[in-house]
Parts: C-alpha cells; sequence; structure tokens
C-alpha cells in the first residue's frame, strides 16, 4: 500500500517576535508543537532528511523548512499511526524533497526581483568546526538522496 505523506495540520505558533523565516532553537521547536526535545533529537537519528542547522557546541538550529517536516513527521506517527520505519519509508518514497511537500510552517520573505548571486547554504566563514558541520550537513543530504534513489530502483 503506497500512502502519501499528509500536508502539515497547521503552522505552530511562534510567539517570540522573530521574523517568520528565522531559525528556531530546538527549544522553541519543541514548545511550539508540544514535542519533549529529546524525541526531536531522536527523530533526527532516524530521518536522515531531518538535518537542522547546528553550531559551535551542539546547538541545532532549525530553518522554516525543517520545522515544515518535524510537524509532517509528527503527523505520520501520532495522527496516522505510522510506525518510525513505516513513516521514514512514505518520506522517502513520496519522490519530492520532503520540504517541498510539507507547506512551511512559516512563509519566507519573496525573493528579490533581482537575481543574486548564490549563497552556500552555510555561512563557512567561522573556520574549521562549521566546515565540518556544513559537511556534515551535506553527507546527510546525499545519503537521503541515496536511500530515495534505492528505493525507486527497487519499484
Amino acid at each position: 500500500m503506497t500512502a502519501k505523506p499528509p500536508a502539515a495540520s497547521s503552522a505552530p505558533v511562534f510567539d517570540d517576535g522573530k521574523a517568520p523565516d528565522a531559525l528556531r532553537t530546538i527549544g522553541e521547536v519543541a514548545k511550539a508543537l508540544g514535542l519533549k526535545q529529546h524525541v526531536l533529537r531522536y527523530w533526527e537519528e532516524q530521518f536522515p532528511m531531518l538535518r537542522p542547522l547546528t553550531r559551535a557546541g551542539g546547538r541545532r538550529y532549525y530553518r522554516p523548512e525543517d520545522v515544515a517536516l518535524v510537524q509532517q513527521i509528527n503527523q505520520l506517527l501520532h495522527g496516522e499511526g505510522y510506525t518510525i520505519k513505516g513513516a521514514r519509508q512514505t518520506l522517502l518514497s513520496a519522490g519530492k524533497p520532503p520540504a517541498a511537500r510539507v507547506e512551511p510552517a512559516v512563509q519566507p520573505h519573496p525573493a528579490p526581483s533581482q537575481a543574486a548571486a548564490p549563497q552556500p547554504a552555510l555561512p563557512l566563514d567561522g573556520g574549521e568546526d562549521e566546515v565540518v558541520e556544513a559537511l556534515r550537513v551535506l553527507a546527510g543530504h546525499l545519503s537521503a538522496i541515496r536511500e530515495r534513489l534505492a528505493l525507486a530502483i527497487a519499484d
């Protein structure tokens, strides 16, 4: 049975005065979604596509698309009764990157009319630790792509 992943049910309420597209800490995301921080950390281990930014000291920063993915995982697991394995397979086999399938919890600002030069996914001016972290994030994305390709080939 092939299930279509659900869209996020509702946007979390962030009442911290930050811009809608601001990065959020694990505590902010957990509070807004009614989850515990250790649950989010566990989901990061179980869902290769969930890779928030991490900075010095291991502090996590969730982008709006990460928050939307957490909402989708929460809906699959708690709303629809999927197992971790089933939810992971559903997300990986849907054919699109997970963030593109869900409505973002926070709407980003519209892009400027003039094309800007491409920016790196992470600022790399902070030294070796940030470069290593950027490579870890990229490796996670590549791992998720490999899993999706393996599932597509198996079909």
